[in-house]
């Protein structure tokens, strides 16, 4: 007797993760809590360059779970890097991503899936925007300001960008133009490419152990430039093409 085909995941789970060794097996736990009354699925965590034990827990993880796969980049290469990695390698047709440090609630996963079908295919992007942020007083002062004045830059009608839970149409999020910090700027380029944004909120999480992989002035001159790279590329994006008729051959 041959082994059953296992039936296609339904949803793919990208978490990008770098040093996280003691994050990454409570956060799969609440993962396969979430996600295993919705049918097939399976997470894959992407190894942005780690150089704790995330790796060997990681592999130990994956020994007992068969839709738990693992991409590995040889060096860390950045968190949209790492998404998009994740992404490509995602066998779903509809893609969710959170951070790889506990702050992300997976409990809303199945709600954010059932948001992104009930808003049919027009629908590109489920956005989670957080709640009761448990960062401290100087990193939300940070993000009110970075989210305010991206929201008017923009105008794509989210508040909250930045929050790493999302889950949107792995065909949609593969033909948005691809550059380093894609991941805070994709309602914004959903938009442009002709999609509707759902917003969810959701609550936020103390990270969970270990220190946060970003700093204030790592990111405030790059963030500016992105900002008004994007701003240029919506500018530049007069309309988006509809197909009305298909040549046959």
């Amino acid at each position: 007797m041959t082994d059953p085909v296992p039936a296609a995941p339904i949803l793919s789970v990208v978490v990008p993760v770098r040093n996280e060794v003691g994050n990454v097996g409570p956060l799969l736990a609440d993962i396969e809590m979430a996600c295993t009354p919705l049918g097939a699925f399976e997470v894959v965590f992407v190894n942005d360059g780690s150089s704790d034990g995330t790796p060997a827990a990681l592999t130990a993880l994956a020994a007992t779970r068969p839709w738990l796969r693992i991409v590995t980049h040889a060096q860390s290469c950045g968190q949209s890097a790492a998404v998009r990695s994740g992404v490509r390698h995602a066998q779903a047709p509809i893609v969710a991503t959170l951070d790889g440090d506990g702050q992300n609630d997976p409990a809303f996963l199945p709600a954010m899936l059932e948001a992104l079908r009930t808003a049919g295919m027009q629908a590109g992007l489920v956005q989670g925007q957080r709640v009761g942020r448990k960062d401290t007083g100087f990193k939300k002062l940070q993000s009110r300001i970075a989210n305010g004045v991206r929201g008017r830059l923009l105008k794509d009608g989210t508040r909250d960008a930045g929050c790493g839970l999302k889950c949107f149409r792995r065909e949609a999020y593969l033909a948005l133009p691809y550059f380093d910090a894609l991941h805070r700027f994709m309602p914004a380029l959903m938009v442009r490419e002709g999609y509707t944004v759902v917003h969810v909120d959701v609550r936020d999480r103390p990270r969970l152990t270990g220190v946060s992989n970003y700093g204030f002035f790592d990111r405030l001159w790059v963030g500016i430039l992105d900002l008004v790279g994007v701003w240029w590329l919506i500018r530049r994006r007069k309309r988006v093409p509809r197909i009305v008729t298909e040549a046959q051959s």
